[in-house]
């Protein structure tokens, strides 16, 4: 094995709604790697936030506004990628939402607009990015899953049904596309600490663990959450020629959460 199949050096690595979070973990990940760093936000407050955090961080990003369920605007937002940095080597659809709302309580267009983001939003963005990894014949498509592509939970019918139907969606890209060289895996993050999860986390005022906190506890072998630099080392795999005959595949990041049962009660 040699260590530079691990290198991205040369490469364009587009990540969606990179400004923050797992997102913005993964795409240092992949700029350390030698990638250069293309991301989006739906507004132009949410880029320039990003920005700063890969500046602070020392990397160059370009980042652009860009609704990725606006098919028209992520043909548009690629195109300008492709003249202004270059060709898209690597694409990583972070990009989503969740609403945690029980499915009896939930309106229909909750349900969409989640399905929207997180399941339609990765096809339209690979499928702007195909044409051009098909006539080089190499590309890297890593889309962001979820354990909710295995489980279900209460409250999370709409994450689930679109974070299952991503797996599904990964596994047929890498079928379609695999004899043009490109590969489609998934990351699955585990429970990740950022702020989205932070109040999660916090201890009551008795000082004891959150229920939720307790519960994740009990689930992950590894007895923590998840940091989202755990994200960078799955990601640049992927992202390299060290994967090249990794293909359809899910990646759970998490602990060890898939493969537990749980502990015996006492």
């Amino acid at each position: 094995m040699n260590m530079k199949d691990f290198s991205l050096e040369g490469k364009v690595a587009l990540v969606t709604g990179a400004s923050s979070g797992i997102g913005l973990a993964i795409a240092k990940g992949l700029g350390t790697a030698g990638a250069t760093i293309v991301f989006n936000d739906i507004k132009q407050e949410f880029v320039d936030r990003g920005l700063a955090a890969y500046a602070e961080a020392g990397l160059k990003a370009y980042g652009y506004v860009c609704d990725v369920t606006d098919e028209d605007g992520v043909q548009a937002m690629v195109k300008r990628i492709e003249e202004e940095v270059g060709a898209v080597d690597i694409l990583v659809n972070n990009a989503g939402i969740i609403k945690r709302v029980p499915m009896h309580e939930m309106a229909a267009k909750d349900f969409r607009l989640v399905i929207d983001i997180d399941l339609n939003a990765p096809f339209i963005v690979a499928k702007a990015v195909l044409p051009s990894m098909m006539e080089r014949r190499s590309g890297k498509i890593i889309n962001i899953c979820s354990m909710m592509s295995e489980f279900g939970r209460e409250t999370v019918s709409a994450y689930a049904a679109a974070k299952g139907g991503l797996k599904m969606l990964t596994k047929n890209i890498a079928s379609e596309y695999g004899s043009y060289n490109i590969q489609c895996n998934g990351i699955g993050p585990g429970y990740i600490e950022t702020p989205l999860t932070a109040p999660l986390r916090e201890p009551q005022a008795d000082g004891s663990r959150h229920p939720f906190d307790q519960f994740i506890m009990s689930k992950t072998p590894a007895e923590r959450w998840g940091k989202p630099e755990d994200l960078q080392g799955p990601a640049v795999f992927l992202a390299s020629s060290a994967s090249d005959f990794v293909n359809g595949q899910i990646l759970y990041v998490d602990g060890g959460i898939a493969a537990y049962f749980g502990k015996q009660p006492q």
